[in-house]
């Protein structure tokens, strides 16, 4: 049994990159808004959301932890050859975003199972898609059956959706949320997708790596809470095989 707990960093593609159609798209919307004070802050607000999506954004950083032989990686985007040890004990290697998709696909090859939180609705799609835009062909089916108990290997077990329910819980609930709850120490303070793109602008890649390697160790802690008491009989035993 293999088991590889991941979670991904992400950046919008620079306003000025982006071409006339998708920013149309983008903020068509805004047009209907009359105050100009208004429209201003909400255009502001569609830059800042970029990263949000693989059609407007990339890849920055990967964290990935094997469960059983723990050990931690963390693959940074830059030009710069960086090797080094974050504050969690995760190696730090730089690559391009081509070359982290095809490390990523390739390794997966080895691995029963996969644990993120929301994976299932961002850090997989965002993976896949950025696959395809860097023609990287994906080797493992990680979106197949949303429900845990109908998946088989490799099972992909969103924490996100596990929690709650598959989503049937009345308000949405985040990692520091669950992890305060539970009693779980959150190695790193709240961010937003402007603090990870200003660490990539000023290349404070170590940074960038704890912070997402502190995911990941949440993550893990997370994981382990909802296997001792939450996860399906179903899973449990097929881990005994």
């Amino acid at each position: 049994m293999a088991t590889l707990i991941f979670d991904i960093e992400t950046i919008g593609t620079p306003w000025g990159e982006i071409d006339e159609t998708t920013k149309a798209a983008l903020i068509k919307w805004i047009k209907h808004t009359h105050d100009q004070d208004e429209s201003e802050l909400h255009i502001r607000n569609v830059k800042s959301q970029l990263g949000l999506s693989p059609l407007t954004g990339s890849i920055v950083s990967l964290a990935l932890y094997d469960l059983e032989r723990q050990q931690g990686v963390v693959y940074v985007v830059s030009n710069e050859s960086t090797e080094a040890v974050t504050d969690s004990s995760y190696v730090i290697k730089t690559r391009t975003e081509k070359e982290l998709l095809e490390d990523f696909w390739e390794g997966s090859r080895s691995y029963d199972v996969f644990v993120t939180f929301n994976g299932r609705q961002f850090d997989v799609p965002f993976l896949l898609h950025r696959s395809v835009a860097n023609e990287v062909r994906p080797i493992v089916e990680l979106n197949k059956h949303r429900y845990i108990t109908q998946q088989s290997y490799p099972y992909h077990v969103d924490l996100m959706e596990e929690l709650t329910f598959n989503r049937a819980m009345l308000r949405r609930s985040s990692l520091h949320m669950f992890c305060q709850a539970y009693g779980i120490e959150r190695p790193k303070e709240a961010r937003d997708s402007t603090t990870v793109a200003q660490l990539v602008y000023d290349k404070d890649f170590v940074t960038l790596a704890n912070y997402n390697a502190a995911d990941v160790v949440a993550t893990t802690a997370l994981y382990d809470k909802w296997k001792q008491y939450l996860a399906p009989a179903s899973f449990i035993n097929s881990l005994e095989f």
